[in-house]
């Protein structure tokens, strides 16, 4: 439960700063843990991304601001938007009519309420998983490295594994056992941000070089397999994990890299998340 008041604290600071300074950082202070976890909870945890829920929940405000006879160009500005182009094209987008149609009666206009996390009762299909502590090791492979959301990590990351496809053997071969076995999928988080997805082979060999290395700290990662059609199957259960595993797990997201793990007949997949135990 208290992880469920700790996110509840963050929509909390959306609602307090709706015409203040609304930052992925502030929200994730208030939810007690890294601008970059909390970035990757909550889409899972919601269908959105942090940014959209935060624009939809200044339009619904500043709609119901201009139906009571506010001006456009205060309004804007009361919300955050220096350009009035920009709070135009950002109220479309909600309501899907300017914002001067707003201030006609019986305009139609959409209305998103702050979202409230609640406890949900689930378990009617069951989640395998076992605990690994993990040794510190090394990956080499192809890095992507450019800021991603979660939204953005879902379009471009199967275009990337799509374009090193031809390259899997050569990565395959360079695996040694110092890590997890397979073709690794590595989401690298340093100093709580994002810093690359990488696409790379366990190993301790030298790096090729058209090749990055990444270290991986030493951690606890709780091991999930995954079946079915990829990358869907990949991204289902990943929601999964963090919607229905983790609230309940009595662990937290660590400060560490998540780890996608690939096989050669891809049969025997599995997510690796980083855990640690609640304080």
């Amino acid at each position: 439960m208290e992880w469920i008041q700790r996110l509840n604290d963050a929509m909390s600071y959306v609602e307090e700063n709706l015409t203040g300074e609304i930052s992925l950082e502030g929200a994730a202070r208030r939810a007690a843990c890294s601008a970059y976890h909390f970035q990757r909870m909550f889409p899972y945890m919601t269908g959105i991304s942090f940014s959209e829920y935060v624009r939809r929940r200044r339009m619904t405000a500043a709609a119901m601001d201009l139906a009571e006879g506010a001006k456009v160009i205060d309004t804007a500005t009361r919300y955050g938007y220096d350009s009035p182009t920009a709070f135009n094209r950002a109220f479309q987008s909600v309501h899907r009519l300017p914002p001067s149609a707003a201030q006609a009666r019986g305009a139609a206009l959409r209305a998103f309420p702050p979202i409230t996390f609640t406890l949900s009762i689930k378990g009617e299909n069951a989640m395998e998983y076992r605990i690994e502590e993990q040794a510190s090791f090394r990956v080499v492979g192809f890095a992507m490295r450019e800021t991603m959301t979660l939204e953005d990590c879902f379009k471009k990351v199967p275009g990337f594994w799509g374009q090193t496809a031809g390259e899997l053997p050569r990565l395959a071969a360079l695996m040694d056992g110092s890590g997890p076995m397979g073709i690794l999928g590595v989401s690298a988080c340093d100093g709580g941000a994002f810093s690359g997805y990488y696409i790379a082979a366990a190993t301790q060999a030298p790096a090729p070089e058209d090749m990055a290395e990444y270290h991986v700290p030493a951690g606890t990662w709780a091991v999930f397999p995954c079946r079915g059609p990829m990358p869907q199957a990949m991204q289902d259960l990943q929601r999964r994990i963090i919607s229905e595993w983790l609230p309940s797990s009595g662990y937290e997201y660590a400060e560490a890299p998540d780890i996608e793990v690939y096989s050669a007949d891809n049969c025997h997949n599995e997510v690796w998340l980083p855990i640690v135990r609640k304080k």
